[in-house]
């Protein structure tokens, strides 16, 4: 019998990620897992699931990912577009030679001071940040420019940061008057 050590790794990571309820705490668990291409320090991890292939996720400093935030880093066209004619017809007689549609997969990179809100979706070749939001529900399939806010699906422009942090403050300043 052959022993996987990578899945029962990734297993045991997501029991751990399950069992915790602290954000900070699960930052640290991933930090220590070595299992993303890069993850910093400052963070906040509140997912229970990490991505199929976190060596293609970079996330720098102080990037706070809420529950439910997927990091899609691939996807599987190429299985149905291998398996119909029309489509598999487009190809050239070198790329059916070598297989057909290959497997298509990008990395995602999270600069400083993001925060990517509940249930959204990041898709591969992206870049957020830094000083970015991602609001809850956005589907990302293009850069998000720093210091913006993006929501939607797709995500676009929706305010500036400073402006969020603004109306926080303002909401404050009002609530001890």
């Amino acid at each position: 019998m052959i022993v996987n050590t990578k899945k029962i790794k990734r297993l045991w990571m997501m029991f751990r990620l399950t069992i915790s309820s602290d954000g900070l705490k699960k930052a640290k668990i991933v930090k220590k897992s070595n299992m993303f291409k890069e993850y910093g320090e400052n963070n906040y991890w509140f997912p229970r699931i990490l991505p199929a292939e976190p060596h293609l996720v970079k996330i720098h400093n102080n990037v706070h990912v809420a529950t439910d935030v997927y990091f899609c880093t691939h996807d599987v066209m190429q299985r149905m577009f291998n398996n119909v004619p029309e489509y598999y017809d487009l190809l050239s007689e070198k790329d059916k030679a070598s297989g057909g549609f290959k497997y298509n997969k990008g990395e995602i990179e999270i600069y400083d001071n993001v925060l990517k809100r509940t249930k959204s979706i990041i898709m591969y070749d992206v870049k957020i940040g830094p000083n970015a939001i991602v609001a809850a529900g956005s589907v990302v399939t293009k850069d998000v420019p720093a210091g913006m806010v993006v929501g939607g699906n797709p995500a676009r422009v929706i305010s500036t940061v400073a402006d969020v942090a603004q109306k926080r403050a303002d909401k404050l300043r009002d609530a001890d008057t």
